[in-house]
């Protein structure tokens, strides 16, 4: 039996994440009172057949005071002997309040207060149970259909035979991804941006990628980075790491890191045995 706790901010996008567990095989149950949890998993257990994979989601709806027991309940699931993970769902305050001003729905820790008090209280309130977090997602730049993309690669049966690479581009201006692993900075490659003709172009099409490749500080850059993440990646396996989120960040994230992050991915995708995925997070901003 496996046991997945899906907890974070609200706003963070759980409902999207049951609906995407629900469809690759997961029995779900929302908004759980975490001393519940323990009793919960005990009937699962018994019932056998059809809960070999159970999703469980516990958040500060189930109210301050009672969600001060997650802690004892994930301690009693190990005594137990339940195999479990938990995912902790993250967003920025910015991609939270958008969501909650969008749908018109009262934020459960504002208690008639502004949004943004909401969030904050509740970051403080889970700050715990994020650094104790198998996975940490961080969804502000997800839409739907890529968290739901994202969470069948991480947590498909069929799939978790090895390491999930997600291989992400960024721009640094926008801050660094919450959920990165490993961070690589390729603002000192020449930038496109200012090459009047490349400028509007992104790293997805080929003369920004033959412009950014050309130069002999790039190719020597992806021949390290690809030498590093070949010898880090079987290494990570030993450990039980089965997530690696690997950013690549140039000023604004349209040209040079969009352009590294492909060439990673290929690099990646070139091995069959590795489940590797690409994002590129801010390529639609400032265009």
């Amino acid at each position: 039996m496996k046991v997945l706790i899906v907890t974070g901010l609200s706003g963070a996008g759980k409902t999207g994440v049951i609906k995407a567990l629900e469809d690759i095989g997961f029995y779900c149950v929302d908004n759980m009172p975490p001393e519940l949890i323990p009793r919960f998993v005990e009937i699962a257990a018994k019932a056998g057949e059809g809960m070999e994979y159970v999703a469980i989601v516990s958040d500060v709806r189930a109210g301050e005071n009672m969600f001060g027991g997650f802690d004892a309940a994930i301690g009693e699931l190990e005594e137990m002997g339940i195999d479990h993970e938990i995912l902790f769902l993250d967003a920025s305050d910015e991609a939270l309040i958008k969501r909650y001003k969008e749908t018109r729905r009262l934020h459960p820790g504002a208690a008639g207060g502004r949004i943004v008090d909401g969030i904050a209280s509740e970051r403080r309130l889970l700050s715990g149970v994020r650094n104790k977090a198998d996975h940490v997602l961080d969804t502000s730049e997800l839409s739907a259909a890529q968290l739901a993309a994202r969470i069948k690669m991480m947590f498909s049966p069929r799939q978790r035979t090895g390491i999930i690479i997600n291989v992400m581009s960024f721009g640094f201006k926008y801050g660094i991804p919450l959920d990165a692993d490993l961070v690589f900075d390729v603002r000192f490659l020449p930038n496109p941006f200012y090459i009047p003709e490349l400028k509007h172009s992104t790293g997805l099409e080929t003369n920004v990628h033959d412009y950014v490749m050309g130069f002999d500080e790039s190719r020597r850059f992806l021949n390290m980075l690809t030498a590093m993440i070949d010898f880090l990646v079987p290494e990570y396996v030993k450990e039980g790491k089965n997530q690696l989120v690997i950013a690549i960040g140039c000023t604004g994230g349209h040209h040079r890191s969009v352009t590294l992050a492909e060439e990673l991915y290929k690099f990646l995708k070139s091995d069959d045995e590795q489940n590797v995925s690409i994002s590129h997070r801010d390529i639609q901003k400032g265009v």
